[in-house]
């Protein structure tokens, strides 16, 4: 894989550079909150959260999987637009404490197959209900069997998981890290055009 300049402080993650698939869930409306939020289907991701992308590419590999990414970085204002639809702390962080999406070092993913096909986790992505929690034991052992998949590809990249969302990964002390503005995400974007 080519090794991606930063664009200040963010990396721009693509399909061809990092060897995965990217659906990025929130520049389309068929998302929880039946509008489309970013006008951008570019995914960033801070650069010690995309070093740990590329363990967690070489570790699903290693599995016969491939990852597949919907969300990344996220801007203060998209997160708000989330939060006005689920205010819910356990499902969307509170925009007054910031999103660890906001600081670049959360994703949100699933494992694909060989044959491209996403593994069934037992819910879809942004469910937002008990089904989604990490561990929910009333799910078939095969749905059980692809979230330990995923959870096993990403603690061996250095992410720790979110109990609520089995589709969710952030570094470790994700609070640690800076809230990245607005203004800094559009200078990344521009750059990366």
């Amino acid at each position: 894989m080519a090794s991606p300049l930063p664009r200040g402080p963010l990396v721009l993650i693509t399909e061809k550079t990092h060897d995965v698939a990217i659906d990025m869930m929130y520049a389309r409306p068929d998302n929880f909150t039946g509008h489309v939020i970013y006008r951008h289907a570019e995914c960033f991701l801070h650069p010690q959260a995309e070093a740990g992308l590329r363990k967690a590419v070489a570790a699903a590999r290693s599995f016969g999987f491939r990852l597949k990414i919907f969300d990344a970085y996220r801007s203060q204002q998209a997160h708000e637009a989330l939060w006005t639809v689920m205010p819910d702390a356990r499902y969307v962080a509170d925009p007054a404490k910031g999103s660890n999406h906001t600081r670049g070092v959360a994703i949100d993913l699933t494992l694909l197959n060989s044959a491209g096909q996403e593994l069934d986790m037992g819910t879809p992505v942004d469910t937002m209900t008990p089904a989604s929690h990490h561990f929910y034991a009333a799910l078939p052992a095969a749905m059980l069997v692809n979230r330990m998949y995923l959870l096993t590809i990403m603690l061996e990249a250095g992410f720790v998981h979110h109990p609520n969302e089995w589709w969710h990964y952030q570094l470790p002390d994700a609070h640690d890290f800076p809230l990245i503005s607005s203004e800094t995400f559009e200078t990344c974007l521009a750059t990366s055009t």
